[in-house]
């Protein structure tokens, strides 16, 4: 971060040093308007500047919401999948198995949902859980061929799991650069207030436009960090596809 403030403030140095130089050597003209070309060409400057980094503040976490809406049904469809396979195995270690799959979706639309939401993390327990799980299934002893393949089956869907939970903690902790926040703040802020800075005072029905401005430039901005968290705020990624999956297992349980 002392990077950018330091760039920062050797920018700003230059242009003071440019303007004494040029004033020294009497070249061009004294720019004192509102409208002249100095703030035309700083506003013009600063509009693009905001423009892109709201852009890239807005794309970046739809992308990563989406991914991680799509990684939930990637989850949710291997557990589906070893609940499948789980019926092949003999009756105990199948209810067994179940059991644990279900245990295991309850926790994570459940507390480990709102643990993501609140604290952008997941639980210890699921991990343990889907350990556990996998544990209690490589220690079976199968009695024929079938549940062989049965327990080989739900092995490779597990890994299946454990590599969408994986990837559902790296959403979870994923944000935007906290620069690039910084910079679609400031540069909102300094489009809203640049004519005033310039030496403008609106009035009457020239403070509307103004006033429309200001109000959807914070908007967009709050927008930006509110989106900024995959499972909170306007884009959150809803436990839906886990809800969907206990109805599903509750089916395949009743021979539907």
């Amino acid at each position: 971060m002392i990077i950018y403030v330091l760039a920062s403030v050797c920018a700003i140095a230059v242009v003071l040093i440019a303007s004494g130089l040029f004033r020294w050597l009497r070249h061009g003209l004294d720019d004192a308007e509102p409208g002249g070309p100095s703030t035309s060409h700083a506003g013009a400057m600063l509009s693009a500047l905001f423009l892109l980094s709201f852009a890239i503040a807005i794309v970046v976490p739809w992308s990563t919401a989406d991914s991680a809406r799509a990684n939930t049904f990637t989850e949710t469809q291997a557990i589906t999948e070893a609940y499948w396979a789980a019926g092949q195995l003999p009756a105990p270690d199948a209810q067994r198995t179940r059991d644990a799959l279900r245990g295991y979706t309850d926790l994570v639309r459940g507390p480990e949902w709102r643990l993501m939401r609140d604290r952008s993390r997941l639980s210890s327990d699921g991990w343990t859980r889907l350990d556990q799980i996998r544990r209690d299934v490589i220690a079976l002893h199968p009695r024929n061929d079938d549940a062989k393949e049965a327990r080989g089956t739900i092995l490779n869907y597990l890994t299946e799991v454990s590599a969408a939970r994986r990837q559902r903690e790296v959403d979870a902790r994923t944000t935007p650069p906290i620069g690039l926040l910084v910079i679609t703040l400031i540069t909102g802020t300094a489009v809203m207030l640049l004519p005033f800075m310039a030496g403008s005072r609106p009035r009457g029905t020239a403070l509307v436009p103004v006033g429309l401005m200001a109000a959807l430039l914070a908007a967009g901005a709050y927008l930006t960090i509110d989106i900024s968290h995959v499972f909170s705020g306007a884009l959150a990624v809803s436990p839906d596809a886990f809800t969907n999956l206990l109805g599903e297992m509750q089916r395949i349980s009743g021979g539907g």
